[in-house]
């Protein structure tokens, strides 16, 4: 499930161009959802900081799907809220995804890094590596990269400090496309360098009918022996 304390995201690499969030909440705004009447402007819900408490059966939550929490509108007290609020449910496990990994290094050690907190970073092309290095540096127990959508061919993935790899064609309208031999690169490293590889979809305006097989096969890894490593090691 998502669990949004912050709305709203301002563009900063292609991976943005078709922002399937900020589609949602102009819709949504227009439909007059209150939450969403300032469209897709940063907006902090204070109200919702401590949602996740009162869920009694564990899930598996995705952390602010229609923002990003290093956004350098969201006040670092806010972020440690959150990751507050994270740590006080070890019932579950929460994955936040950033591209902003410039701040999230520079404020890293500010933070509680509990066990059931997965940090990742989205990379759609070889000119975002650097972010991989600034995650491979937060004291995160689970740290994954999100390629998708890919824009282009990566090779040479510094995958050291990685625990999971996530690839995706973009979808929606305008979606551009992947080619094939994009994915079986990231897939031969992942091998390589013993990282769990989840391919999410080939993309593209009906991204239903191209589904998620590759040469055949669905690739649904999850980074569960990591977490359980992690989790020992650390005690």
């Amino acid at each position: 499930m998502t669990w949004n304390p912050v709305t709203g995201c301002s563009k900063i690499s292609p991976g943005c161009d078709h922002c399937y969030a900020e589609r949602m909440a102009k819709r949504l705004q227009a439909m007059g959802v209150e939450r969403y009447r300032h469209a897709f402007e940063v907006t902090l819900h204070h109200d919702l900081l401590h949602a996740p408490k009162m869920w009694r059966s564990s899930r598996l939550v995705f952390v602010n799907s229609m923002s990003d929490l290093f956004h350098e509108q969201v006040p670092t007290a806010f972020i440690k809220e959150v990751f507050r609020t994270m740590g006080a449910c070890p019932q579950h496990t929460f994955q936040v995804l950033t591209k902003r990994s410039g701040r999230l290094l520079a404020i890293a050690d500010e933070l509680e890094w509990a066990p059931n907190i997965w940090m990742g970073v989205t990379v759609e092309s070889p000119a975002f590596i650097s972010r991989i290095r600034h995650l491979a540096k937060v004291p995160a127990y689970v740290r994954f990269l999100s390629i998708e959508p890919l824009l282009a061919s990566i090779t040479s993935l510094p995958l050291n400090g990685i625990h999971w790899v996530i690839v995706g064609g973009e979808s929606g309208p305008g979606a551009r496309p992947m080619q094939q031999s994009w994915v079986e690169s990231i897939l031969h490293e992942c091998r390589q360098q013993r990282v769990a590889f989840f391919f999410k979809q080939w993309g593209g305006v009906r991204k239903g009918q191209a589904g998620r097989l590759l040469n055949g096969q669905t690739y649904s890894e999850m980074p569960l022996n990591f977490v359980t490593a992690s989790t020992t090691s650390r005690a």
